[in-house]
């Protein structure tokens, strides 16, 4: 998709068509989630820090990141593909790859199938996707970004919608390429090829597999030689497994206390409780992420004796992980993730069935300590679980955290914001062959 979230912003507000939009926080610690055509043309760009976007063009319109509503429009728009093909990979809300060999017959030649899927989209949800057609993935996902508009000082210049690599074309498309287009050409990388003299793709597949291996390692070095030669046998992989749910949150001002952690601790933990059993897994694996003031980031890790979803189990976790950090020298960002999922997390009743439920238990006589506080936590994490689904996410917290807004998917998820009155910019207040899409 076309700037995304900007677009699904200017269409719900189209007073700020033309206008440079920019979705992100721009306080100290915010970045930049997307911008419009208009404003890339300032040299703003996706991961920016928000604080350098406002400098490059001070009248730019910022706009806090509603990551709900870009969901369920991402949603209605993988329906779209999913009407075309049932193998469909999301890469995030606005990214896809597409299967489209099995949908021939019925709906015609990919290249067909590329322009009646983006009139669609646009028909549907007002918004414009570039697409790339090309016989592998990487090929497809590059040809993307070929179609896609170009911003000017004069305002954007459409781009092609839809950009074709022809079978037996692969090379002609992709050596001309700047070798930094290549999946795996980091900084570091670049740096490494550029001694080498390698500045576009076609001299890097000069090298030979050989010396790449030699000056990259063995894995790199493979990797980059077969990309250098259109090489990529990766399929379509619909529906992929969650593997992790984890929540962070970067601070608008250091935490410099163990009690601050603690309670940012239980924040994260419970909101990750909730996607656990909203998706009915469960996790073995609970992970801290803590990032100190200088940037300097550590991870700690603890696999669980039995999976968990509940908040206050991870809490425990997370909470046991963090005694051995010392936040004195200032934490500015906070993360806790649960992995090595299974299926078959508790079943969340509704209020109704929950005092059927606890009314019909009988009680267990010699019932172990622990056992009966493990059912005991059980119990009021089915009854959050049930007070949530009917009147909210507000409506019942850890006492920890009361009153604090719930931690939800994509919250402060570019940081922290401000106010850019401050700054001497604008705010606006929010309103009531395999193919490759982006």
């Amino acid at each position: 998709m076309d700037a995304f979230y900007a677009a699904v912003e200017i269409r719900r507000r189209p007073e700020l068509r033309g206008q440079p939009v920019v979705v992100g926080a721009s306080g100290p610690r915010g970045v930049v989630a997307a911008a419009s055509y208009e404003a890339r043309a300032y040299g703003i760009h996706s991961a920016m820090p928000g604080v350098r976007a406002a400098r490059l063009c001070p009248h730019a319109v910022f706009l806090p990141g509603d990551h709900r509503h870009y969901a369920e429009v991402s949603g209605r728009i993988m329906a779209i593909l999913r009407a075309v093909t049932p193998y469909v990979e999301p890469l995030s809300l606005d990214e896809a790859f597409l299967d489209v060999r099995g949908a021939r017959r019925l709906l015609g030649d990919p290249v067909d199938i590329a322009w009646a899927v983006r009139r669609r989209i646009h028909d549907e949800e007002g918004l414009a996707a570039s697409i790339g057609v090309a016989p592998v993935k990487f090929l497809a996902k590059l040809a993307s970004v070929r179609a896609k508009p170009h911003a000017t000082p004069q305002g954007p210049t459409p781009g092609r919608g839809v950009t074709v690599v022809e079978p037996g074309r692969e090379l002609a498309f992709l050596h001309p390429l700047a070798v930094t287009a290549l999946w795996g050409v980091g900084p570091a990388t670049h740096a490494v090829l550029e001694r080498y003299g390698v500045r576009t793709v076609g001299d890097l597949a000069a090298m030979g597999e050989d010396t790449l291996r030699a000056a990259l390692g063995p894995a790199s070095g493979l990797h980059l030689y077969r990309l250098a030669h259109g090489l990529d046998d990766r399929p379509v992989v619909a529906d992929a497994a969650v593997k992790s749910v984890s929540h962070e949150e970067t601070f608008a001002r250091d935490l410099t206390t163990a009690d601050e952690l603690r309670t940012e601790c239980v924040r994260l933990a419970d909101a990750v409780g909730v996607r656990l059993r909203e998706a009915g897994v469960a996790g073995r694996t609970v992970t801290v992420k803590v990032r100190f003031h200088d940037f300097r980031t550590i991870t700690r890790s603890v696999t669980l004796a039995g999976p968990a979803d509940s908040g206050t189990a991870i809490a425990r976790a997370a909470k046991a992980l963090l005694e051995a950090v010392d936040p004195a020298t200032g934490v500015r960002l906070l993360g806790v993730g649960v992995s090595k999922l299974v299926e078959g997390a508790a079943v969340q009743l509704s209020l109704d069935e929950l005092v059927v439920a606890d009314a019909a238990r009988p009680v267990t006589p010699g019932a172990a300590p622990a056992d009966a506080r493990r059912r005991s936590w059980d119990d009021v994490t089915r009854a959050m679980d049930a007070i949530r689904g009917r009147f909210g996410r507000e409506a019942i917290a850890p006492a920890t955290v009361a009153g604090r807004k719930a931690k939800e998917r994509g919250d402060q998820q570019w940081g922290p914001g401000s106010d850019r009155a401050a700054d001497g910019g604008a705010t606006t207040p929010r309103p009531g062959a395999p193919s490759a899409l982006s």
